[in-house]
Protein backbone atom coordinates (compact mmCIF):
# COMPACT_ATOMS: atom_id res chain seq x y z
CA UNK A 1 0.00 0.00 0.00
CA UNK A 2 2.98 2.14 1.19
CA UNK A 3 4.80 1.49 -2.55
CA UNK A 4 1.73 2.16 -4.47
CA UNK A 5 0.51 5.51 -2.93
CA UNK A 6 3.76 7.25 -2.09
CA UNK A 7 5.91 5.33 -4.07
CA UNK A 8 8.28 3.83 -1.13
CA UNK A 9 8.17 0.87 0.12
CA UNK A 10 8.72 -0.08 3.52
CA UNK A 11 11.32 -1.76 4.45
CA UNK A 12 11.67 -5.46 6.08
CA UNK A 13 13.56 -3.93 9.04
CA UNK A 14 10.50 -1.58 10.09
CA UNK A 15 7.92 -3.94 9.38
CA UNK A 16 9.54 -6.46 11.59
CA UNK A 17 9.82 -3.75 14.34
CA UNK A 18 6.32 -2.79 13.89
CA UNK A 19 4.97 -6.61 14.11
CA UNK A 20 7.61 -7.00 17.11
CA UNK A 21 6.02 -4.03 19.22
CA UNK A 22 1.88 -5.15 18.22
CA UNK A 23 2.47 -8.66 19.50
CA UNK A 24 4.19 -7.15 22.53
CA UNK A 25 1.12 -4.93 22.42
CA UNK A 26 -1.92 -7.30 22.28
CA UNK A 27 0.20 -10.63 24.28
CA UNK A 28 -1.82 -9.57 27.36
CA UNK A 29 -4.78 -9.47 26.45
CA UNK A 30 -4.33 -12.61 24.69
CA UNK A 31 -3.01 -14.56 27.77
CA UNK A 32 -6.72 -13.80 29.29
CA UNK A 33 -8.40 -15.84 26.93
CA UNK A 34 -6.72 -19.05 27.37
CA UNK A 35 -8.33 -19.81 30.90
CA UNK A 36 -11.79 -19.01 29.76
CA UNK A 37 -11.42 -21.76 26.77
CA UNK A 38 -10.43 -24.31 28.98
CA UNK A 39 -12.60 -23.67 31.96
CA UNK A 40 -15.69 -21.52 30.95
CA UNK A 41 -16.41 -22.14 27.25
CA UNK A 42 -18.80 -25.15 26.88
CA UNK A 43 -17.70 -25.59 23.42
CA UNK A 44 -14.19 -25.31 21.91
CA UNK A 45 -13.06 -26.14 18.23
CA UNK A 46 -9.84 -27.49 17.64
CA UNK A 47 -7.90 -27.66 14.45
CA UNK A 48 -4.25 -27.48 13.48
CA UNK A 49 -1.98 -26.55 9.98
CA UNK A 50 1.10 -27.06 8.80
CA UNK A 51 3.51 -23.78 8.45
CA UNK A 52 7.31 -23.28 7.54
CA UNK A 53 9.25 -22.05 9.72
CA UNK A 54 13.30 -21.50 9.42
CA UNK A 55 12.86 -24.28 6.70
CA UNK A 56 11.09 -26.75 8.79
CA UNK A 57 7.89 -27.82 9.03
CA UNK A 58 5.81 -26.77 12.08
CA UNK A 59 2.72 -26.88 13.11
CA UNK A 60 -0.30 -23.73 14.03
CA UNK A 61 -2.61 -25.24 16.29
CA UNK A 62 -5.69 -23.26 16.99
CA UNK A 63 -9.04 -23.36 19.95
CA UNK A 64 -11.81 -21.39 18.99
CA UNK A 65 -15.44 -20.57 19.89
CA UNK A 66 -17.88 -18.27 18.13
CA UNK A 67 -16.40 -15.20 20.35
CA UNK A 68 -12.76 -16.41 21.62
CA UNK A 69 -9.71 -17.33 18.99
CA UNK A 70 -6.28 -18.68 20.42
CA UNK A 71 -3.27 -20.01 18.05
CA UNK A 72 0.35 -21.27 19.12
CA UNK A 73 2.91 -22.40 17.00
CA UNK A 74 4.68 -26.03 18.04
CA UNK A 75 6.91 -27.65 16.11
CA UNK A 76 5.50 -30.73 16.91
CA UNK A 77 1.61 -32.31 15.19
CA UNK A 78 0.31 -34.65 18.08
CA UNK A 79 -0.25 -35.08 21.94
CA UNK A 80 3.34 -33.55 22.79
CA UNK A 81 2.34 -30.12 21.39
CA UNK A 82 -1.46 -30.46 22.56
CA UNK A 83 -0.02 -31.14 26.45
CA UNK A 84 2.50 -27.91 25.91
CA UNK A 85 -0.55 -26.08 25.13
CA UNK A 86 -2.37 -26.65 27.67
CA UNK A 87 -6.01 -25.97 26.62
CA UNK A 88 -7.08 -29.63 25.42
CA UNK A 89 -6.24 -32.14 28.23
CA UNK A 90 -8.16 -30.35 31.11
CA UNK A 91 -11.04 -29.07 28.81
CA UNK A 92 -13.83 -28.37 30.87
CA UNK A 93 -16.33 -27.91 27.90
CA UNK A 94 -16.54 -30.37 24.83
CA UNK A 95 -14.05 -30.91 22.13
CA UNK A 96 -15.02 -30.82 18.39
CA UNK A 97 -12.38 -32.09 16.23
CA UNK A 98 -11.84 -33.72 13.23
CA UNK A 99 -11.28 -37.11 14.70
CA UNK A 100 -7.65 -36.63 14.27
CA UNK A 101 -5.76 -39.19 16.70
CA UNK A 102 -3.81 -36.86 18.70
CA UNK A 103 -6.86 -35.50 20.09
CA UNK A 104 -8.85 -38.47 21.03
CA UNK A 105 -6.15 -39.74 22.77
CA UNK A 106 -7.55 -38.15 26.15
CA UNK A 107 -10.60 -40.00 26.55
CA UNK A 108 -12.02 -38.65 29.90
CA UNK A 109 -13.10 -35.13 27.66
CA UNK A 110 -16.36 -34.84 25.83
CA UNK A 111 -15.70 -35.46 22.45
CA UNK A 112 -18.14 -34.17 19.07
CA UNK A 113 -16.55 -35.45 15.39
CA UNK A 114 -16.65 -33.36 12.23
CA UNK A 115 -19.66 -34.36 10.06
CA UNK A 116 -18.43 -32.59 7.00
CA UNK A 117 -15.17 -34.58 7.13
CA UNK A 118 -17.59 -37.32 7.27
CA UNK A 119 -19.59 -36.32 4.35
CA UNK A 120 -17.03 -36.07 2.24
CA UNK A 121 -15.61 -39.94 2.70
CA UNK A 122 -19.07 -41.11 2.45
CA UNK A 123 -19.27 -39.52 -0.58
CA UNK A 124 -15.95 -40.69 -1.65
CA UNK A 125 -16.82 -44.50 -0.56
CA UNK A 126 -20.14 -43.94 -2.46
CA UNK A 127 -18.03 -42.67 -5.87
CA UNK A 128 -15.48 -45.31 -5.39
CA UNK A 129 -16.72 -48.17 -4.10
CA UNK A 130 -20.84 -48.18 -4.91
CA UNK A 131 -21.38 -49.39 -1.55
CA UNK A 132 -25.07 -47.88 -1.02
CA UNK A 133 -24.65 -47.65 3.06
CA UNK A 134 -22.64 -45.09 2.57
CA UNK A 135 -24.95 -42.77 0.80
CA UNK A 136 -27.40 -44.50 3.22
CA UNK A 137 -25.41 -42.79 5.93
CA UNK A 138 -24.92 -39.25 4.84
CA UNK A 139 -28.98 -38.94 4.14
CA UNK A 140 -29.16 -40.40 7.26
CA UNK A 141 -26.92 -38.08 9.23
CA UNK A 142 -28.26 -34.98 6.87
CA UNK A 143 -31.65 -35.86 8.23
CA UNK A 144 -30.17 -36.11 11.56
CA UNK A 145 -28.82 -32.39 11.37
CA UNK A 146 -32.49 -30.93 9.77
CA UNK A 147 -34.40 -32.23 12.92
CA UNK A 148 -31.53 -31.16 15.43
CA UNK A 149 -31.93 -27.79 13.74
CA UNK A 150 -35.63 -26.92 13.67
CA UNK A 151 -35.39 -28.28 17.48
CA UNK A 152 -32.73 -25.75 17.92
CA UNK A 153 -34.65 -23.27 16.65
CA UNK A 154 -37.40 -23.93 19.08
CA UNK A 155 -35.20 -23.66 21.98
CA UNK A 156 -35.42 -27.38 22.82
CA UNK A 157 -33.62 -30.95 22.47
CA UNK A 158 -34.58 -33.58 20.12
CA UNK A 159 -37.63 -35.63 21.39
CA UNK A 160 -36.48 -38.85 23.18
CA UNK A 161 -38.23 -41.13 20.59
CA UNK A 162 -36.67 -39.11 18.05
CA UNK A 163 -33.07 -39.87 19.01
CA UNK A 164 -33.97 -43.54 19.55
CA UNK A 165 -35.28 -43.97 16.49
CA UNK A 166 -32.32 -42.07 14.41
CA UNK A 167 -29.70 -43.97 16.90
CA UNK A 168 -31.77 -47.28 15.95
CA UNK A 169 -31.21 -46.67 12.22
CA UNK A 170 -27.74 -45.16 12.81
CA UNK A 171 -26.64 -49.06 14.08
CA UNK A 172 -28.58 -50.39 11.66
CA UNK A 173 -26.50 -48.99 8.51
CA UNK A 174 -23.03 -50.12 10.43
CA UNK A 175 -24.05 -53.66 10.39
CA UNK A 176 -25.12 -53.37 6.52
CA UNK A 177 -21.47 -51.68 5.78
CA UNK A 178 -20.00 -54.21 7.99
CA UNK A 179 -20.82 -56.91 6.18
CA UNK A 180 -20.38 -55.62 3.06
CA UNK A 181 -16.53 -54.86 4.39
CA UNK A 182 -15.45 -57.94 6.40
CA UNK A 183 -11.71 -57.75 8.05
CA UNK A 184 -9.25 -58.87 5.96
CA UNK A 185 -8.17 -62.15 6.07
CA UNK A 186 -4.52 -63.33 7.05
CA UNK A 187 -3.50 -66.44 5.59
CA UNK A 188 -2.08 -68.29 8.43
CA UNK A 189 1.16 -69.12 6.35
CA UNK A 190 1.78 -65.62 6.31
CA UNK A 191 4.68 -63.69 8.49
CA UNK A 192 3.06 -62.08 11.39
CA UNK A 193 3.98 -58.02 10.41
CA UNK A 194 3.71 -55.32 13.65
CA UNK A 195 1.07 -53.25 13.62
CA UNK A 196 -2.75 -53.06 12.50
CA UNK A 197 -3.48 -54.71 9.53
CA UNK A 198 -4.31 -52.93 6.80
CA UNK A 199 -7.83 -52.49 5.71
CA UNK A 200 -9.69 -50.68 3.07
CA UNK A 201 -10.83 -46.98 3.48
CA UNK A 202 -14.88 -48.07 3.61
CA UNK A 203 -13.91 -50.48 6.32
CA UNK A 204 -11.82 -48.01 8.67
CA UNK A 205 -14.35 -45.60 8.23
CA UNK A 206 -16.97 -48.10 9.60
CA UNK A 207 -14.61 -48.90 12.34
CA UNK A 208 -14.51 -45.44 13.80
CA UNK A 209 -18.07 -44.84 13.27
CA UNK A 210 -18.99 -47.34 15.37
CA UNK A 211 -16.20 -47.22 17.67
CA UNK A 212 -17.48 -43.23 18.69
CA UNK A 213 -20.99 -43.45 18.20
CA UNK A 214 -21.73 -41.64 21.37
CA UNK A 215 -19.55 -38.69 19.82
CA UNK A 216 -20.96 -38.70 16.17
CA UNK A 217 -24.19 -38.43 17.30
CA UNK A 218 -23.17 -35.85 20.22
CA UNK A 219 -24.66 -32.98 17.81
CA UNK A 220 -28.06 -34.82 18.47
CA UNK A 221 -28.49 -35.49 22.12
CA UNK A 222 -27.21 -31.83 22.82
CA UNK A 223 -28.26 -28.89 20.47
CA UNK A 224 -25.85 -26.90 21.74
CA UNK A 225 -23.32 -29.35 19.63
CA UNK A 226 -22.43 -27.77 15.73
CA UNK A 227 -22.63 -30.29 13.22
CA UNK A 228 -19.49 -29.87 12.04
CA UNK A 229 -16.22 -28.11 12.77
CA UNK A 230 -16.07 -25.13 10.28
CA UNK A 231 -15.85 -23.24 12.93
CA UNK A 232 -11.92 -23.96 13.30
CA UNK A 233 -11.69 -24.28 9.91
CA UNK A 234 -12.42 -20.38 9.59
CA UNK A 235 -9.93 -19.49 12.09
CA UNK A 236 -6.78 -21.25 10.54
CA UNK A 237 -7.85 -20.57 7.17
CA UNK A 238 -6.11 -17.00 7.20
CA UNK A 239 -2.40 -19.48 7.92
CA UNK A 240 -3.13 -20.99 5.52
CA UNK A 241 -3.66 -18.12 3.16
CA UNK A 242 -0.20 -16.77 4.93
CA UNK A 243 1.72 -20.02 3.73
CA UNK A 244 0.38 -19.78 0.71
CA UNK A 245 1.36 -17.03 -0.18
CA UNK A 246 4.63 -16.34 1.79
CA UNK A 247 5.64 -19.74 1.74
CA UNK A 248 6.26 -19.67 5.70
CA UNK A 249 8.58 -17.40 8.12
CA UNK A 250 12.08 -17.19 8.28
CA UNK A 251 12.57 -16.44 12.08
CA UNK A 252 10.66 -18.21 14.92
CA UNK A 253 9.86 -15.00 16.81
CA UNK A 254 7.67 -14.21 13.36
CA UNK A 255 5.67 -17.06 13.27
CA UNK A 256 4.58 -16.83 17.05
CA UNK A 257 4.07 -12.57 16.42
CA UNK A 258 1.76 -13.50 14.05
CA UNK A 259 -0.27 -15.65 16.00
CA UNK A 260 -0.53 -13.44 18.84
CA UNK A 261 -1.82 -10.61 16.11
CA UNK A 262 -4.04 -12.58 14.07
CA UNK A 263 -5.55 -14.02 17.56
CA UNK A 264 -6.49 -10.10 18.82
CA UNK A 265 -7.67 -9.16 15.33
CA UNK A 266 -9.95 -12.53 15.09
CA UNK A 267 -11.19 -12.45 18.69
CA UNK A 268 -12.04 -8.56 18.16
CA UNK A 269 -13.75 -9.17 14.71
CA UNK A 270 -15.88 -11.93 16.65
CA UNK A 271 -17.08 -9.79 19.12
CA UNK A 272 -17.70 -6.93 16.34
CA UNK A 273 -14.99 -4.78 17.11
CA UNK A 274 -13.20 -2.46 14.50
CA UNK A 275 -9.73 -4.04 13.78
CA UNK A 276 -7.96 -1.04 13.26
CA UNK A 277 -9.54 0.83 16.15
CA UNK A 278 -8.66 -1.91 17.98
CA UNK A 279 -5.28 -2.46 16.95
CA UNK A 280 -4.39 1.34 17.73
CA UNK A 281 -5.69 0.95 21.23
CA UNK A 282 -2.89 -1.92 21.82
CA UNK A 283 -0.33 0.06 20.56
CA UNK A 284 -1.97 2.96 23.05
CA UNK A 285 -1.57 0.52 26.18
CA UNK A 286 -5.58 -0.64 26.24
CA UNK A 287 -5.77 -3.80 23.95
CA UNK A 288 -9.18 -5.15 23.51
CA UNK A 289 -10.83 -7.30 25.55
CA UNK A 290 -14.01 -8.80 25.83
CA UNK A 291 -16.06 -7.98 28.80
CA UNK A 292 -17.05 -11.28 29.31
CA UNK A 293 -13.08 -11.94 29.84
CA UNK A 294 -12.93 -9.15 32.49
CA UNK A 295 -16.37 -10.98 34.41
CA UNK A 296 -14.36 -14.37 34.19
CA UNK A 297 -10.84 -12.67 35.49
CA UNK A 298 -13.02 -10.88 38.56
CA UNK A 299 -15.17 -13.97 39.24
CA UNK A 300 -13.79 -16.53 42.36
CA UNK A 301 -11.92 -19.15 41.34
Amino acid sequence: MFADLYGHPVGEGTMGAATQEMAEAVRPANAQGKAPLRAAEPVVHFDESGLRVTGQLQWQHSASTARLTSYAVHAQQGSAAIDAIGILPTLSGRAVHDHWQAYCKYPDLAHSLCHAHHLRELAFIEERSQQGWAAEMAKLLVEIKVAVDAARSGQRQLHEAKRVEFATRYDRVIVEGLHANPPPVVAAEQPKKRGRVKQSPPKNLLDRLEAHKREVLAFMDDVHVPFDNNQAERDIRMVKLYQKISGGFRPQEGAERFGEIRRSISTARKNRQRVLEGLKQALSGSPFVPSFLSAHAASPG
